[in-house]
């Protein structure tokens, strides 16, 4: 039980009798018409005395007045009906009861009314007037057919339950229709104001506290969108933290740079040749008694031998000191072992060293113009210096020194022109090729100024810079090596320096009152006289006494040169073979 009231269909009660009606039927479903109510159910009121032990019945929902008439809903034809008591004609209470016995009606709550029009939710449906759950309201009822003759006829609503002995009346039909959807009428009728306390009237969700699936399904979208939102929040605050942490705040600017590549260049670049030659060139330092100087010089071979200028280890004199430097760092004592002014060569040789790697020497008579060259060397000791270029020309004769004089320090090269540029320090070390290969050796330079600057120091590189080919320097080096001296090959005649005419004039006597053509030398045995001019060797073009020089020593003694002279106006051709003299 729950409060002791019934929970079964409740009992309907007319609100006021309808004169001049003396029939009744007993639908399903209370009829819209105004001011007319159904009999009560008294399967229902008996249920409602066997509950609680007491006869008693359930107020039905009233009916607003001031509502507007409701449409008449379709109603079967009802069977007759008589009732147990003649209608009060005085409407004495209970509103049309049969005597004073009748019960007197349930106290009924106050229910307000709601705007008109005012649309009502169907869950507030879901109580009675206590607030406790209510049977679903009936639905209208389909048309039924009429009953046979033989069937009970309905008892009217008294408020009593009929006797035992009494034929029980025939059920509604109102299981049949529960499911249907109630008429329009029925939902002012179904409307509790207590039932759902504390809810607005145009509410059309359910009620506060209601445990509904899509309040669920909302709250776990709300959940999971959340935990998303937090996640993607996470990565992107870590990381800016781990930029912020990586590039030392946001205030502090870091520009892009390319990562560390593997180091490896083409062998015929610049960077390769100067990878390849850099571990065989050497740096020396020389210091004599009025002197100092500092030049290049590349390792020949495993013994310790290295090549250099002459005028590099001129400064050093007969007690000078030689300092090698290697690319590495190490140092070391070096000795000149000879030396060559009229080559502008020397062979300095190192002791007590290990691990040396000699440089290959390539061929200077395969060198074409236009060959890209790389120099190495210290200009103005600035050591493993690299500096790049081309060949820009073959047998240039380059005379250097002189300082002295006398022309004992005066060296004649057949060079090849550069324009790798070469500095005051690049004296003595390699000009390479593509392979590595040394070409030449890098000697002189021309300066704008002469070879001095208004300061009073050395001028740098304009672009012209000169190397004595490296067959030479072979052939002297090897010669330095085995015996101390060069020797030079000569035609055994002495020239007139003086003549400024186009070609080389020998002279008419020589040094402290010497002839000026050997008795049995090359010249002599050629059929050269004092007075002719030498216009061409080998088929080339001589312009000058240095010049013949230059295209003599640039052969071995012993080889056969062919001359072109001029001699009374007439012009002569003789072939000779070249001798030899020792250098200094």
């Amino acid at each position: 039980m729950e409060d002791g009231k019934s929970t079964g269909p409740k009992a309907k009660w007319w609100s006021r009798p309808t004169p001049g009606r003396t029939t009744r039927t007993a639908p399903d479903e209370p009829s819209p018409v105004e001011d007319t109510a159904p009999a009560a159910d008294p399967t229902a009121m008996a249920a409602a005395v066997a509950d609680d032990g007491e006869s008693r019945t359930t107020a039905p929902e009233a009916q607003p007045v001031d509502a507007p008439p409701l449409p008449p809903a379709a109603v079967p034809p009802a069977r007759p009906m008589t009732p147990l008591h003649e209608p009060d004609q005085y409407s004495t209470p209970p509103y049309g009861g049969p005597g004073p016995w009748a019960p007197a009606p349930p106290v009924q709550r106050p229910v307000p009314t709601p705007a008109h029009g005012t649309p009502v939710p169907s869950q507030y449906a879901g109580t009675n007037g206590a607030g406790l759950p209510a049977p679903p309201a009936p639905t209208a009822p389909a048309p039924v057919q009429p009953a046979p003759a033989s069937a009970a006829p309905a008892q009217p609503a008294t408020g009593f339950a009929p006797p035992p002995h009494a034929p029980q009346p025939q059920q509604p039909q109102q299981a049949q229709h529960q499911s249907q959807s109630p008429a329009p009428s029925a939902q002012w009728l179904q409307y509790d104001p207590w039932g759902a306390p504390r809810q607005p009237l145009t509410n059309p969700g359910p009620p506060l506290g209601a445990d509904t699936g899509r309040r669920k399904s909302r709250r776990g979208s709300l959940l999971i969108g959340a935990v998303l939102l937090a996640l993607v929040a996470g990565g992107i605050g870590g990381g800016i933290g781990a930029y912020i942490e990586r590039n030392g705040g946001l205030t502090r600017v870091e520009l892009p740079q390319t990562g560390h590549s593997a180091g490896g260049r083409a062998p015929d670049s610049v960077a390769g040749i100067a990878a390849s030659a850099l571990p065989s060139v050497v740096t020396l330092h020389v210091t004599g008694a009025t002197e100092s100087g500092t030049g290049t010089g590349f390792v020949l071979d495993r013994s310790g031998h290295i090549l250099t200028n002459n005028h590099v280890v001129a400064p050093a004199g007969r007690g000078g000191e030689i300092t090698v430097t290697f690319s590495g760092g190490e140092t070391a004592r070096g000795e000149v072992v000879g030396k060559d002014s009229g080559y502008d060569l020397a062979v300095v040789k190192v002791t007590g060293v290990s691990g040396l790697k000699p440089l290959p020497l390539g061929n200077s008579d395969n060198v074409q113009v236009g060959d890209p060259v790389v120099a190495i060397g210290a200009p103005f000791d600035l050591s493993n210096t690299v500096t790049s270029g081309i060949i820009s020309a073959k047998d240039r004769p380059i005379t250097a020194g002189g300082e002295k004089g006398d022309g004992s320090d005066i060296s004649y090269v057949d060079a090849l022109q550069t324009d790798a540029p070469i500095n005051p320090g690049n004296s003595g070390g390699p000009l390479v090729d593509t392979d590595a290969h040394v070409i030449g050796i890098n000697s002189a330079i021309r300066a704008a100024d002469s070879g001095a600057s208004e300061e009073g120091g050395q001028a740098g590189s304009i672009g012209l810079g000169f190397a004595i080919p490296i067959n030479q320097g072979k052939r002297v080096a090897e010669e330095l090596i085995n015996t101390g001296k060069a020797t030079h090959p000569v035609i055994g005649v002495t020239l007139d320096m003086k003549y400024t005419g186009d070609g080389a004039r020998v002279g008419s006597k020589g040094a402290a009152g010497k002839p000026a053509v050997t008795p049995g030398g090359p010249g002599a045995k050629a059929g050269i006289r004092p007075g002719d001019v030498i216009t061409e060797v080998d088929g080339r073009r001589v312009h000058s006494g240095e010049e013949l020089i230059v295209k003599i020593r640039a052969h071995r003694p012993g080889d056969h040169l062919d001359l072109t002279l001029t001699r009374g106006g007439k012009d002569l051709s003789i072939s000779l073979t070249l001798g030899s003299a020792s250098g200094t």
